[in-house]
């Protein structure tokens, strides 16, 4: 009887360590969701810096930020002196949690330097959260210019579509100047899902003239597309249609900010993952193919989008 134990006590063994492994790793691919690239913009100038004090500034600037990140969505701040000083800040989207604000912008000191290197001005954003900064004296930009865009090339089947998308968008611009949307507010009208969010300075009367000249830019640029994305320098809108009715998500902190992976937008969730133990040996196979696609994936959604920023025209 002993000996007839083990093997089932081995199979046993190796299915509860599967089930942990697999759940660990759909959490950290719900809490990495955040952390896809959208885009990013770089300053032509690289920074010179022979005496080290803008580095130093830098250093400065970014640990200020990441700190405050697990108590705030939004600050903003500036370090150095004089000619040496360095305005920076960080924005995460507003239905994350502090811990997730954290998470998402504790990278990306690294990834601008991976993407950017140090030039005068920077700005990376990904789906939760972004940032940015500036060297003293970069020129400035209105609010009202864009950044970025992204439409679905999937268009809306029948009719109808741009009237329920315009209706959802009309409860956003309503919506972001209400007194208690703080810059960030989410609205759906028949299976259309809206979203907007201005900077975290940005004044109510500007986000609500921002997002609305972002709304204008959605429907423009993106006509019956069935998703988009606009960012402007100072506020960003986002819309998705699920005409058999929205998925579900795990959590708040996956909202319905981005377009459906079927979309053809390089965003890759929801995954489902079917495992038949047929044996220990199947079943450890089965893990280590899972696990490597599901890096293979990262790596490829990670990097696959840049943007035409204001940033990169500045000589």
């Amino acid at each position: 009887m002993g000996l007839s134990k083990k093997p089932l006590c081995s199979i046993l063994s190796v299915f509860l360590v599967v089930l942990v492994i697999f759940k660990n790793v759909e959490q950290v691919e719900c809490a990495s969701g955040n952390t896809y690239l959208v885009y990013k913009g770089c300053a032509k100038q690289a920074l010179s810096d022979p005496s080290g004090v803008y580095s130093q500034a830098l250093s400065t600037l970014f640990g200020s930020l990441v700190s405050q990140s697990s108590k705030s969505k939004f600050y903003k701040t500036t370090t150095g002196t004089g000619q040496s000083t360095v305005t920076g800040l960080f924005q995460c989207r507003g239905d994350l949690s502090n811990v997730e604000c954290y998470n998402c912008v504790n990278g990306l000191p690294i990834l601008i330097d991976k993407l950017c290197g140090t030039p005068v001005a920077a700005r990376i954003q990904l789906l939760g959260c972004y940032m940015l900064y500036e060297v003293s004296g970069f020129p400035q930009i209105s609010g009202m210019e864009m950044l970025y865009k992204t439409c679905s090339g999937k268009n809306a089947p029948g009719s109808g579509f741009e009237e329920k998308r315009d209706t959802a968008f009309s409860s956003l611009e309503n919506g972001m100047v209400s007194s208690g949307s703080n810059g960030f507010y989410t609205a759906n009208y028949e299976s259309v899902f809206v979203l907007g969010q201005c900077e975290g300075d940005v004044g109510s009367g500007d986000c609500g003239e921002c997002v609305k000249s972002a709304v204008q830019k959605a429907q423009v640029e993106c006509g019956s597309s069935i998703s988009g994305q606009i960012f402007l320098h100072k506020c960003f809108v986002s819309f998705n249609y699920y005409p058999n009715g929205a998925p579900k998500r795990p959590s708040s902190s996956s909202s319905y900010w981005s377009p459906s992976p079927s979309e053809g937008t390089g965003q890759n969730t929801g995954k489902t993952v079917a495992i038949i133990l047929g044996g220990a040996a199947g079943v450890g196979f089965l893990v280590i193919c899972m696990l490597f696609a599901r890096n293979q994936m990262k790596k490829h959604d990670g990097l696959n989008l840049e943007a035409y920023y204001y940033y990169s025209n500045i000589e």
